[in-house]
């Protein structure tokens, strides 16, 4: 069966790619991940998952889009009840379906149910939902089964790995509380006006 597997970032590919082809299931990367930012760590993740692919030996598709004003009108303005994390899980598995669609894919999954930190149960239900509308499958898989496998992956290859989901309001709740402890670790010192 051909898969096209949403890949978030590498670290997260790590254990779905090795289980998926353990299954013996015929794996496409797929890369759409509107939601990162800044510009450069969009472009990081991207870089990881290229390498990463070639190291696996599957095929990578790529939407390499990168419109932060865009992707913050949809969420901020358009989700319910101002939920940007449910808009945003769905934004990048509809996309996803479109590309299973249009090359006649067997079935999609994503990397976002590896991670131990995103609504697992909602990004399942998002899947099933897109793929029963577009009449297509939903390859459903906990991947956090794996954490601690991926985690050994990701040292093995030396991946980058980010510290935040990827959106600025992801990045802003991951370092609000520990922001001066981060700079105070590289040394840096604001200067006071004299």
């Amino acid at each position: 069966m051909k898969v096209l597997l949403h890949i978030c970032c590498a670290p997260c590919a790590a254990y779905p790619i090795e289980a998926l082809k353990e299954e013996g299931l015929d794996i496409t990367g797929f890369w759409f991940n509107p939601n990162i930012h800044p510009y450069l760590e969009y472009r990081k993740r991207l870089w990881e998952v290229r390498r990463f692919c070639e190291i696996m030996n599957i095929p990578l598709l790529e939407q390499d889009i990168y419109s932060p004003g865009d992707f913050l009108k949809k969420v901020l303005l358009h989700s319910p009840d101002n939920d940007r994390c449910s808009t945003c899980y769905e934004l990048r598995l509809r996309k996803t379906a479109d590309v299973v669609v249009e090359n006649e894919i067997d079935a999609f999954t994503t990397t976002m149910l590896y991670s131990k930190h995103l609504r697992h149960d909602e990004i399942r239900s998002i899947g099933e939902k897109i793929a029963h509308e577009n009449s297509i499958d939903f390859l459903y898989r906990d991947f956090r089964t794996g954490w601690s496998r991926g985690l050994t992956i990701s040292r093995k290859f030396n991946l980058y790995r980010q510290q935040y989901c990827g959106c600025v309001m992801s990045e802003f709740e991951r370092f609000r509380d520990t922001a001066d402890d981060v700079l105070q670790k590289f040394e840096w010192k604001p200067r006071l006006k004299q």
